[in-house]
């Protein structure tokens, strides 16, 4: 699947990527950037929504592709993309020329690239060339006399930014009081650019100090202040999707810009502006999830559709292990965050952070999503949260689970009925789940055993063994299946009577077949009765 034109802008090469997954291709993406394993530096902010400004992008790109170092000045939005950079990068965060650490001198710049909300000009003479992404991270709240006109707030707007160097495409929306809901001009300002508009009340206004309140505007409208209160309480909830609440609420030090008025003679109405920036940028869509199951570890084992689903990410969220085993389907620029095995309900919610932010974020699981796995814990906690079903939207990929694997690697020992168990009592009291080893042996189940044991949780195997030899007979098949289609992959066929003379640990399935399932050579067989013989239970 070769990327031929349009790769960056485009957007070739990430079609070529999701081609190729698809098609069990190969990707042949020719842009240096790719050959570095870097992200593109004109699609850099893409994902978070930023805009690109005025530079010479040609120059700068060209400074990266020969490896030359690249000096990144950041005035605004979140830092996260820069984990999406290899270790080895060829990048100088911010002005120091040396390391504070260690005294050593830095290699001259060969470009230099602002992530800023602020308008700059570059001169064709400078001593490197230069680009400029702009976070949208700057709030503009917004009072008016009724029925201004919608140009006069445009033009209004555009004189702020003149004057204070700020640029207009850092703007992530407009702010204003609740009674300005069906103000003309104002709906039809946010829906030219297209800005969210944010509307709050005059309680939620009049909590909010600002430099510059009004007894006017407080015996019109009922709070001290509109456009410098809006402004900071937009860019205040802005900075909320992932960061923990300040403590002291909305601050007044988010102010880039306090209170002007503006008036035109060619407009009708007067307009009053102030401009607050958020910690994090308005990324400007929905964000999604995607809820992939990647199977037993082989990325053979991975469905084509979990497969573009992972690549076509913003970012990957989960376990270590798991991260590791699809790791060659990652690409350049992409958010790649592992986890401990401990910390699954963190997993969640930082995932759910991320999409109700603006991201398209793939949550992976091995084996099947859905089936003791993160699905679930993301679905729920989304119900807790108060989840529309909607924002952000939510995609299952599955994949082939532990008991399917290990299944298909022994034989076919799950021909007829059958059922999963974990042993695992963190989130399941013990006696729960020994009733239930107890209700699946008697009811001739053949069983799949997850999690069956770990270095400090010892017995429960021991127990469930126990359970099913008083059930079955002792040369009952049972099979052991040790990381299924990995490298370290290791099967043994036993029996009830014998299954504790070998290893068992978290990564190994263990299944115990019924009454009439049998081993034949180095297969497990439970008859489905299709063919003559003895029936179930004869």
């Amino acid at each position: 699947a070769i990327s031929l034109c349009g790769g960056h802008q485009g957007g070739a090469d990430r079609l070529a990527r999701t081609i190729s997954q698809y098609l069990q291709a190969m990707p042949v993406l020719t842009g240096a950037a790719n050959h570095q394993q870097l992200p593109a530096l004109d699609l850099l902010g893409q994902p978070f929504g930023w805009r690109r400004g005025a530079g010479d992008w040609t120059a700068v790109s060209s400074a990266l592709a020969r490896g030359g170092p690249i000096q990144i000045i950041q005035e605004g939005g979140s830092k996260l993309w820069r984990q999406t950079l290899p270790t080895d990068a060829p990048v100088q965060f911010d002005w120091p020329q040396w390391s504070e650490q260690k005294r050593e001198v830095r290699p001259q710049p060969q470009a230099r690239v602002w992530i800023s909300p602020i308008q700059r000009r570059f001169s064709d003479a400078a001593d490197m060339p230069k680009v400029q992404w702009h976070p949208r991270v700057l709030w503009v709240g917004l009072g008016c006399e009724r029925g201004s006109d919608r140009a006069l707030m445009d033009w209004a707007i555009g004189q702020l930014c003149q004057t204070h160097h700020l640029a207009p495409a850092a703007i992530a929306g407009v702010a204003s009081l609740d009674l300005k809901a069906d103000e003309i001009g104002l709906l039809e300002l946010c829906e030219q650019h297209p800005w969210p508009l944010r509307l709050f009340t005059a309680e939620q206004l009049q909590t909010i100090p600002v430099p510059n309140p009004s007894d006017t505007v407080i015996q019109a409208v009922g709070t001290p202040s509109v456009a410098e209160a809006a402004a900071i309480a937009a860019a205040h909830q802005a900075s909320l999707p992932i960061s923990a609440p300040p403590a002291d609420g909305p601050n007044p030090d988010r102010l880039r810009v306090s209170k002007q008025v503006y008036r035109h003679p060619d407009y009708d109405g007067a307009v009053t502006l102030a401009v607050a920036q958020a910690d994090w940028e308005w990324v400007g869509r929905s964000g999604q999830l995607a809820l992939v199951g990647t199977g037993p570890g082989s990325l053979d084992q991975i469905t084509p559709a979990a497969q573009a689903a992972i690549t076509q990410a913003d970012g990957v969220i989960g376990y270590q292990l798991y991260i590791d085993l699809i790791r060659p389907l990652f690409r350049p620029g992409q958010l790649v965050e592992a986890w401990p095995i401990t910390q699954e309900r963190q997993r969640a919610e930082r995932a759910i952070a991320l999409a109700r932010w603006g991201l398209s974020i793939a949550v992976i699981s091995s084996g099947d999503c859905g089936i003791y796995a993160m699905a679930g814990l993301v679905l729920e906690t989304l119900q807790v949260q108060g989840w529309d079903g909607q924002t952000p939207a939510v995609t299952s990929y599955p994949g082939i689970s532990a008991l399917q694997a290990a299944a298909a690697r022994v034989g076919a020992p799950l021909m007829h009925d059958f059922c999963a168990i974990s042993l695992s009592d963190l989130l399941t009291p013990w006696l729960v789940i020994e009733q239930r080893l107890r209700a699946a042996a008697t009811a001739d189940f053949v069983v799949a055993l997850y999690n069956p044991k770990s270095q400090k949780r010892t017995q429960q195997i021991a127990i469930a063994q126990g359970i099913f030899a008083e059930q079955r007979s002792p040369d009952t098949p049972v099979a052991l299946v040790r990381s299924a289609y990995r490298p370290d992959e290791r099967i043994i066929l036993t029996t009830v009577a014998a299954m504790l003379d070998h290893p068992i640990d978290m990564l190994t399935t263990v299944i115990i077949g019924n009454r009439s399932t049998q081993q034949y050579h180095d297969t497990l067989i439970t008859p489905r009765g299709y063919c003559p013989g003895p029936k179930q239970g004869a």
